[in-house]
């Protein structure tokens, strides 16, 4: 379920925020759902447990997963993630890439296909009920 890229520039603890992310979004991972331990998933990935504990640590402060003490993580409820926090920021960062994807040449036609691609592949994946990297 879970890929990092351990030749990626980006650190080990984002790629698994961006992935978990991802799985909620996509709604592979479901509102309560648990995660696995820290423990488990540091070794399943062999990744050191430290960088599994501030994955989690900070999906939680953003609201997409919350801890019950001697339980695990779960994933929190939909209607109780910071939709409208994590739209500006979102936001922000899509004005940044698209200030960049301009500079670099992409036209408006280019953006709008990957609109368009990334909105066919989320129905694609809704349509399938989910689909694991595994």
């Amino acid at each position: 379920m879970f890929e990092l890229d351990i030749r990626s520039r980006k650190a080990i603890y984002e790629q698994l925020m961006d992935k978990i992310k991802e799985l909620i979004v996509y709604g592979v991972l479901k509102s309560d759902e648990q995660l696995p331990s820290v423990r488990a998933l540091s070794a399943q990935l062999t990744v050191n447990p430290n960088t599994i504990q501030k994955a989690y640590r900070e999906l939680e402060r953003e609201g997409y997963i919350y801890s019950q003490p001697g339980k695990g993580s779960f994933v929190s409820p939909a209607d109780q993630q910071p939709h409208d926090i994590q739209r500006e920021a979102m936001r922000e960062q899509l004005l940044k890439l698209f200030a960049e994807a301009i500079y670099l040449g992409f036209t408006q036609s280019d953006i709008d296909n990957l609109y368009r691609q990334v909105t066919m592949e989320k129905e694609d994946k809704e349509g399938k009920g989910g689909v694991h990297d595994d």
